[in-house]
């Protein structure tokens, strides 16, 4: 999960952090290994805090050591999540007749021993990147053990974008094949702040790492580094190097990964700006020539990359959990509920008494458990007109995994699903009279939202740092970049008792003592009376356009917009 504590430290801190399992350990007490895997709950039809309390306990419980994607105790709690669809009345959601969907992956790890990344400039001068302080680098390629290049030339493309909507191709003229294309992270209006260029200051999905890469690879590059910057990232060099050096995950591709850049990377600012004077270039420069419509790409003169990737791959399987709460007239029409059951599962540590077992009770029971309780609730009756469909993904912790295998390999057709919500990390922080929608102004959902919060008396907070991107950060992107709308809903900060600062001070805390640690445990007096509000309100939007006729669309100028609307109209 992405967690989103309001203050901006806790948004900085949380943004990437490490994630990824560890071995297998034993639970904490013999008293946890003892207790039943899959308890039977007694709850009711209507979305209560005691009920979503009964929920996160079970799913936060150490039995399930983690919830590690993978793990035996990790698919424990998936077979647990399908047994509750199935007590409340949904149906599976596969067509094969089962709750799950099988999301084949990749763990691969670089051996920073053996690997190099090497650039060779004017002069005889080299430099040695070592991965971790200086560069952090890692391969697709799921076939090869070592993966390696020589002498390949490097070119500046910008911010790596081609967005023809606006007007925006960073490799014009280019034939990057056989080189490696350098480029900057974040949009090219977040430096200027300039509304006219993409979203302004607020990131665009043509921002996010994830897309560059995707991007250089459609290019045919050899080789793809990004220059890190603390601002326009989000983050500090700390996460990227916590994040991407030690085990990583993938989904199994079709082709082994093969068609991916064989590099994929980013660089310190520092050596990236050593490397630009090197080229005869100024970085300062050369990002302000960036920020301009009409960019082409430069070369790097004289600078030539060379790299070898030592790793080691091995293959294993995690699950998607589906359930659907069948529509009475338009069964082929769906509304979607989503969130990650996964969490990080077992830490190691030397200390033999050390509580090694992230429960993830906030990061993500919570919206699993609001996820049961709306499926309990419309299984309760009346049938919706439209379709509900119920999915945990897997994989969230090791990039959004589960989510990106389900949106390429869709159980419903993505052009019947009407629109959704994802749920993830909700705050058990009280009653709030608003609600946080992360990427605020993205589509019509939120009029929906904004139509029962008003008979409510609460309001919508906006996104409060749409320039980091937070909505490209979480589950629902792997749909909504494929043309669905999706709404990221959160808990609010504007608490009745004690106001913003109440609110605020409750999501640092979180963010500072529990975010990615063991600590994320469920308490018995954790106050759910906000989280049981605005689960109801998310029940209540659902539930709404799942007995209307209504097709809710991306906003004029979002850039899934025209994904959407040839989905539409196709056959």
């Amino acid at each position: 999960m992405r967690f989103l504590a309001i203050s901006a430290a806790g948004l900085m801190s949380a943004a990437l952090a490490a994630c990824g399992g560890g071995e297998a350990r034993a639970p904490e007490t013999p008293a946890a290994s003892a207790r039943p895997v899959g308890a039977v709950l007694t709850t009711t039809p209507e979305i209560t805090a005691a009920d979503l309390g009964a929920r996160i306990q079970e799913l936060a419980h150490d039995k399930y050591e983690g919830r590690g994607p993978g793990t035996a105790a990790g698919e424990a709690s998936a077979d647990w999540i399908a047994s509750e669809f199935k007590r409340a009345g949904a149906a599976p959601g596969n067509p094969d007749g089962t709750y799950f969907q099988i999301v084949k992956m990749v763990a691969s790890t670089v051996d920073a021993a053996t690997s190099s990344l090497k650039i060779a400039g004017p002069e005889g001068k080299t430099w040695d990147l070592k991965l971790g302080p200086d560069a952090v680098y890692f391969s697709k390629h799921q076939a090869e053990k070592t993966v390696s290049f020589a002498d390949s030339d490097l070119v500046f493309v910008g911010y790596g974008v081609v967005a023809p909507e606006a007007n925006w191709n960073d490799y014009a003229g280019l034939d990057v094949k056989g080189k490696t294309v350098v480029m900057f992270v974040n949009d090219p209006g977040f430096i200027t702040n300039d509304e006219t260029l993409f979203n302004g200051k607020a990131m665009t999905y043509y921002g996010r790492w994830t897309y560059k890469y995707e991007e250089a690879a459609r290019q045919g590059a050899t080789a793809a580094i990004l220059i890190h910057e603390d601002k326009p990232a989000a983050y500090g060099w700390g996460v990227v190097e916590g994040s991407w050096t030690g085990e990583q995950r993938d989904l199994v591709r079709a082709d082994a990964g093969a068609s991916r850049a064989k590099l994929e990377g980013w660089i310190q600012l520092s050596h990236a700006t050593e490397l630009f004077k090197a080229a005869g270039l100024d970085i300062d420069a050369m990002r302000a020539a960036a920020n301009k419509r009409g960019f082409k790409p430069v070369p790097m003169t004289g600078l030539k990359a060379s790299a070898t990737i030592n790793q080691t791959v091995t293959q294993t399987e995690s699950r998607n959990v589906i359930a659907t709460i069948k529509g009475t007239e338009k069964p082929d029409e769906h509304l979607l509920l989503m969130g990650h059951w996964d969490h990080l599962g077992i830490t190691k540590s030397d200390d033999p008494n050390a509580d090694v077992i992230n429960n993830g009770a906030v990061d993500n029971a919570t919206g699993i458990a609001a996820i049961m309780e709306i499926a309990e609730k419309f299984g309760a009756g009346p049938a919706p007109k439209r379709s509900v469909t119920f999915l945990a993904v897997t994989l969230e912790e090791s990039g959004l995994l589960g989510s990106a295998y389900f949106g390429e390999n869709p159980l419903i057709p993505l052009k019947n699903i009407v629109g959704g919500i994802n749920l993830d990390a909700l705050q058990p922080s009280g009653l709030a009279k608003n609600v946080l929608v992360i990427g605020q102004g993205a589509s019509e959902l939120e009029d929906t939202l904004k139509a029962v919060l008003d008979e409510k008396g609460r309001v919508i907070l906006p996104d409060q740092s749409p320039e980091n991107g937070y909505f490209y950060r979480s589950d629902h992107i792997s749909l909504a970049k494929k043309g669905v709308p999706m709404m990221y809903i959160d808990s609010g900060n504007d608490l009745v008792e004690g106001g913003v600062a109440a609110g605020d001070a409750i999501g640092k805390k979180y963010t500072d003592e529990a975010y990615h640690k063991p600590a994320d445990e469920y308490a018995p007096d954790w106050n759910l009376a906000g989280m049981e509000a605005d689960v109801n309100v998310d029940y209540e939007v659902i539930n709404r356009l799942s007995n209307s006729d209504v097709w809710p669309n991306w906003r004029e100028g979002n850039e899934f917009k025209a994904l959407r609307d040839a989905q539409r109209a196709a056959p």
